[in-house]
């Protein structure tokens, strides 16, 4: 493991400590009794292995399992030491609260599905977590949680608090250091899992900077596990550190909590009785449709079932009015919400004049509340777009709302009746991502009108 030079001269330096002259070690004057020796080794450390004459391994000493027991045991003791985790070693899976420190049933459900990403990367950490999310919703437990399952399993983690770990390497060029700059952060470079904690908060300096896009970059490059809390909005980072954190091949962000936006209630659409009794159970793949009618129809709900119960990526739904895309997406809501599980549902024209209303003196929520819980929710439904006025501000509110859960990777349905090439390119350009999103354009025609003296309407089609 040259990568952990350091971590290693040491623990060969202490093992090698171990043992000492005759009559000094163990069993030598004033020692407790020494143990019984291994009963494969004799005390010896090493066994021959029973081999045939002609295998490579013939006449070779190999260590025996009493060695390795005790080597791993020192070096896991030792990796432990050079975590860094200090104080952070109490926070564990195991005394986790699992539902976070709210009562909010909302937030509840958002810890919950950071909590159950946290313990999937931490038994195979592979790739970049992202947590993000306000101060005090458990960001900080969850990363040294992962550091400390990731330790018993034998794996090199570091836990740093960014500012703090500027400081550590600024140490090193001191004369009493005991580690030099070189060698720490080499370790960092290369440490099977780094945890930074509070990313985002640390000095503004030019050479802090710097450092911290080096280890970034190296990192990025190098494609190696690492966890980073940030402690700002991902917005607010500068462009070379966002393009890394958020790129959709190695990097998940995720949402661990933050107050649920107070104005949601007052326009939440899903209490109208409509769209709260509109579920995957009632909803009717309709037999009068012809084939292709009818696949596409069921080819939508199968994909929305499947988004309701494990929302990733982006979803987007387009058709005529009445297809069954807006059911679709109200069903995949309350789907969600009957299950305690987060979930924002939109009518696009409502949310724009929701927001314009925060400007009003009398709004009991301000606009930066209101959007930022808006852009931020676990799992964001967008009804109806392109049914919104096209005035500069409305387009400027949208482009930025979709472009954040575009680069942060946000669970997102959004549902239009116009097709792609007819709707603002910046957003188009985004729905249709195939690394991101599916699109799936319902040919049902609307289920209002009697069909029975109309041919089938087929002027939507799939998108190229």
């Amino acid at each position: 493991m040259e990568s952990f030079a350091f971590i290693l001269r040491r623990l060969a330096r202490d093992l090698g400590g171990s043992s000492g002259a005759a009559g000094e070690g163990p069993g030598g004057p004033g020692d407790e009794p020494a143990p019984e020796p291994c009963p494969f080794c004799r005390g010896a450390g090493y066994v021959y292995r029973d081999v045939p004459v002609d295998h490579p391994d013939f006449g070779k000493a190999v260590p025996c399992e009493c060695t390795a027991r005790e080597f791993e045991g020192r070096r896991r003791q030792l990796l432990r030491q050079r975590s860094n985790l200090g104080p952070f070693e109490r926070l564990t899976f195991e005394n986790l609260r699992p539902e976070g420190r709210t009562d909010d049933p909302f937030e509840q459900a958002r810890f919950r599905d950071a909590c159950e990403t946290a313990r999937a990367y931490a038994d195979e950490p592979r790739g970049w977590l992202v947590l993000t999310g306000a101060s005090g919703t458990g960001k900080t437990h969850l990363a040294a949680a992962i550091a400390n399952r990731c330790l018993d399993r034998g794996l090199a983690a570091y836990f740093a608090v960014t500012p703090d770990l500027l400081d550590y390497l600024r140490a090193t060029f001191a004369p009493s250091s005991e580690v030099s700059y070189d060698e720490l952060f080499d370790y960092l470079r290369q440490v099977d899992l780094l945890i930074l904690d509070d990313f985002g908060c640390q000095a503004a300096t030019p050479w802090a900077r710097e450092k911290l896009f080096q280890l970034i970059n190296y990192r990025y490059a190098a494609r190696l596990p690492t966890v980073i809390v940030l402690a700002v909005p991902l917005d607010l980072l500068e462009d070379r550190f966002r393009m890394r954190l958020t790129d959709p091949d190695l990097s998940r962000v995720v949402e661990v909590g933050a107050a649920r936006p107070r104005g949601i209630g007052l326009f939440d659409p899903l209490k109208l009785e409509l769209l709260g009794q509109m579920t995957f159970e009632n909803f009717e793949l309709r037999a009068d449709l012809d084939p292709e009618q009818g696949e596409s129809l069921a080819t939508a709900y199968k994909l929305a079932r499947n988004f309701a119960e494990n929302p990733e990526g982006w979803l987007v739904f387009l058709g005529t009015c009445g297809c069954g895309k807006t059911h679709l997406a109200a069903a995949i809501a309350n789907y969600r919400l009957k299950r305690r599980r987060p979930v924002v549902f939109a009518v696009v024209p409502d949310l724009l004049d929701h927001l314009r209303s925060t400007f009003n003196p009398e709004s009991r929520i301000t606009y930066d509340e209101l959007f930022e819980g808006l852009r931020t929710a676990p799992v964001r439904i967008l009804d109806d777009l392109g049914a919104h006025s096209s005035s500069p501000w409305a387009q400027e509110k949208l482009y930025q709302l979709i472009n954040y859960r575009y680069n942060a990777r946000l669970p997102t349905v959004i549902t239009s009746n116009h097709r792609l090439e007819d709707i603002d390119p910046r957003l188009a350009s985004r729905m249709s991502d195939r690394r991101l999103s599916t699109v799936v354009t319902i040919l049902a025609p609307d289920y209002r009108i009697d069909r029975t003296d109309r041919p089938p309407d087929r002027r939507t089609r799939r998108p190229a």
